[in-house]
Parts: C-alpha cells; sequence; structure tokens
C-alpha cells in the first residue's frame, strides 16, 4: 500500500515521528470471516478509532488487517520505545503500510526505567526466584501512554496482540480499566479464528503482510532495554534444551573471554547511580550494565513458570544488566538493613513480584508497598564489586556508609561484647523447648 509521510510531528512530548497511510479498503484484502463479523455485532456498535499497540511483530502486523476488515475502523499505531534496539522506523512504515492510518514512535525509555524498572528493583522483586519481570512490568507503561493517546485522539478503543492463554492481556486490559474505563478494549486472540500462530503466519502471507517469523523460525519474542524473553517453538517442552541459535543478546558462557571482569555498581537509597564510579543517567547505565554482562555471557535464564491464568509456562530469558543490578543491589542491602526489617521485606518483595507479575500495577497496595520500600531502602547506599567469568557473577566487594556491620561484634576476638550474657539470652530462647519436657507443676 503507498505510504503518504507526515508532514507534522504529533504534539507528545514523548512522540518522535508521525505518518499516515492512503484510504482504507484498498489493500486488497479479503473481508471478516462469518464467524468474526458475528462477534463484532454481538459486542454492538463497532468501534470508529482504535489505538492498537503496535510492536510489528506477527501478532500485530496481522491485527491491523484484521480490525479494518472485521470493524471498518479507523486504527492508529502506537509503537513503544522502551529499548529493544530493533527498527521502529520500519515498523512505522510497516503499520502504515498494512493499513493503519497514523503511527507514533513513543520514546518511553527514561520512564520505563525510573518509573517501573526501578522501583521494582528496589523492592527486590523477583518472580518465582528467577524471573527478573521484563515483560511484566513493560505492559502498564504500554497501556498507559496507549491510553494517554487515545484520549488525546478521541479514540474509543484500543486493542492489543496478547493471546487468550497468556499474562500480557491481563497486564494490558487492567491498565486500561484503571486508567480508562470508558474506553473498549479488543483482543483479536480472543474474537478472531485464528487458533496458532502458523494460522497467523497463513494470514499474513494470504495478505502479503511482511513478518519474520517462519513455520522454521516461530519463536515469540519479546525485547526492552531490560530483557529479552522468548517462548514457542521447541521451547514448548521443557525436556527440550534451548538451541543456541536462539539466543540473540549474551554471549554464550563458554566464548565469553578467557580473563574475569570487574565491575562496581553505585546505589543511592536503593537506586542505581553508578558504574566503576561514574554517574550515568537511568538509560546509560542499563545500556553500559547490558554491555558488560552480556560479553561475559551473564545473565540467560530458562524458566518453567506459574502463569496468572493458572498455565504452566516455558520461557527463556535474556537479562544481563538487571542480572548484575539484582545481584548487587541484594548485596547491599546484607550490610545496611537491620534483620527484622530485611525479613519482613522478604514477605513483601514476593507480594511485590506477584503483584507486578499479574498486572496490578495501577493499584492502592502496589503504591502502599512503595511507599514502605521507600522508607526500607533510605539506608541502601554504597557501592558493590563483582567479578564476572564465562556466565557467572561472583561479589568480591561490599561497601556501604550505613553499613551495620561491627568488625569488633564480628570478629572471633571477645570485644565489645561480653560472652557471659549469651547464657541468659540461650536459657530464654529455649524456654519453648523446654518447658514441656519438664514436669507439669507450677
Amino acid at each position: 500500500m503507498p505510504t503518504k509521510q507526515a508532514t507534522h510531528k504529533a504534539k507528545s512530548k514523548h512522540t518522535r515521528t508521525n505518518g499516515h497511510a492512503g484510504a482504507h479498503g484498498k489493500n486488497g484484502h479479503a473481508v471478516a470471516t462469518p464467524h468474526a463479523a458475528a462477534k463484532a455485532r454481538e459486542q454492538g456498535a463497532a468501534p470508529k478509532k482504535v489505538v492498537l499497540a503496535y510492536s510489528g511483530g506477527l501478532d500485530t502486523s496481522v491485527i491491523v488487517s484484521w480490525l479494518i476488515e472485521t470493524y471498518g475502523c479507523e486504527v492508529i499505531a502506537m509503537i513503544g520505545d522502551l529499548g529493544q534496539e530493533e527498527d521502529l522506523d520500519a515498523a512505522r512504515r510497516k503499520a502504515l503500510a498494512t493499513g493503519a492510518s497514523t503511527a507514533y514512535i513513543e520514546d518511553l525509555r527514561k520512564e520505563f526505567i525510573t518509573d517501573f524498572i526501578w522501583p521494582t528493583l528496589r523492592a527486590g522483586a523477583v518472580y518465582e526466584h528467577k524471573y527478573l519481570l521484563g515483560t511484566s512490568f513493560a505492559r502498564p507503561l504500554l497501556a498507559q501512554r496507549q491510553v494517554e493517546l487515545a484520549r488525546k485522539l478521541g479514540a474509543d478503543a484500543v486493542a492489543h496482540g496478547c493471546t487468550g492463554k497468556g499474562n500480557d492481556q491481563v497486564r494490558f486490559e487492567l491498565a486500561a480499566k484503571a486508567l480508562a474505563p470508558e474506553l473498549r478494549i479488543i483482543a483479536p486472540w480472543r474474537e478472531w479464528d485464528i487458533v496458532s500462530r502458523e494460522d497467523a503466519i497463513a494470514y499474513a502471507e494470504a495478505h502479503n503482510i511482511p513478518v519474520e517469523q517462519t513455520k522454521a523460525n516461530i519463536y515469540s519474542r519479546d525485547r526492552n532495554i531490560w530483557h529479552l524473553s522468548h517462548e514457542g517453538g521447541r521451547l514448548e517442552d521443557p525436556a527440550n534444551a534451548p538451541e543456541e541459535g536462539m539466543w540473540q543478546w549474551i554471549v554464550a558462557p563458554s566464548a565469553a573471554p578467557d580473563k574475569p571482569t570487574r565491575v562496581e555498581i553505585g546505589f543511592e537509597a536503593g537506586i542505581p547511580v553508578s558504574v566503576n564510579g561514574k554517574n550515568l543517567g537511568p538509560v546509560e547505565l542499563v545500556e553500559k550494565l547490558n554491555e558488560i554482562a552480556a560479553a561475559n555471557g551473564v545473565g540467560r535464564t530458562d524458566i518453567v513458570e506459574n502463569r496468572l491464568v493458572g498455565i504452566k509456562s516455558r520461557g527463556a530469558y535474556e537479562t544481563p544488566g538487571g542480572t548484575l543490578l539484582v545481584t548487587a543491589h541484594r548485596e547491599l542491602e546484607t550490610l545496611s538493613l537491620d534483620r527484622e526489617t530485611a525479613h519482613y521485606q522478604q514477605l513483601l518483595s514476593l507480594r511485590y513480584a506477584e503483584m507486578v507479575y499479574y498486572g496490578m500495577w495501577f493499584t492502592p497496595l502496589r503504591e502502599a508497598l512503595d511507599a514502605f520500600f521507600a522508607s526500607s531502602q533510605s539506608r541502601v547506599t554504597g557501592t558493590v564489586g563483582l567479578e564476572l567469568y564465562k556466565g557467572n557473577v561472583n561479589v568480591i566487594t561490599r561497601s556501604s556508609p550505613n553499613s551495620l556491620y561491627r568488625t569488633n561484634l564480628a570478629s572471633f576476638t571477645m570485644t565489645g561484647y561480653n560472652p557471659k550474657d549469651a547464657e541468659g539470652f540461650i536459657n530464654l530462647f529455649a524456654l519453648p523447648i523446654t518447658v514441656p519436657q519438664g514436669d507439669s507443676r507450677r
């Protein structure tokens, strides 16, 4: 489809580029299936203008055409720049060529890190011991900007390309309902006749929509500045080892340098601020650590996880810089947090991770937990030195001006401490154990 370039930029402070496509209905696409059309009628009046969260991948590439066929509506593509290092202008052109009336590229990288990644890191939130939540906290931000754009442009609906089995549908839709409950939400994977990625590829081929996926390379991927996920294909069988060719970011540990690499990360109140003694902005800091960790084979994870919808799924994740940050932050806490706060924080960290994974970002409880962590993390300032070697990360140094570690108490020299006090402490501490063993006399 011929594409007419935009003559103006969108007025949003986030928007980089904007474009317009030709009139709808001249793309040679087939009409919607009877099943899809019936579904549209069941839901009442068709939407007139839809803002689609667009990535340019298989699902959203197909959805632009499908929305136009099914609803006869105007489709606006919203492309979020979360640091995925892809040709986003090519994605914009592709959206226009497949029928979108307008396409916006939104630079959300700094906001993504400061408003979503840092709070989650500060909370020590890791889902089921392994998953560093790279996709989970990206979705609320994309949905937030999608809603803002829909309101600005007078759209009456938003749409996403999440499957009916996955977590992302919940994350997008909970955010939309929290921020703009008046907007209609369209989820094509819950409406259309396409039931597999093979079907989606066939649809794309039939409609001359270019996509990278083939039946031989069918992985579903999501990338941003924090991580790169891989799902589908041979990963659907947990007995299959990941193919080396599947990994796209982090070098194989065996191919990493033969000499260890050292890196020092500085924090202020639980927030990363420096690498190797140099203060860096949020985007630059994460990019620097990504470069260092990826070159040393650090950050590959293979996970079987429990999805919110009750299904176990298997995925492979590449989180290079994030792995270093989580490791360093956790270690700095060991110096600066007292025992009771540290142990109680573990309970709240688990809950925070669940809320992020479940898409419950825009909720009073998540905001209340942020207030707790802002207080508990006020002491987490200092530096941690890490040594990276062929996929491994070891903590080698730790230092904090708020350290609670006291050498005179921790040493084996009996100074600054009266060992005789321990006898009474042990006797009292043992009462729940010893009382049941004694007689019953008072």
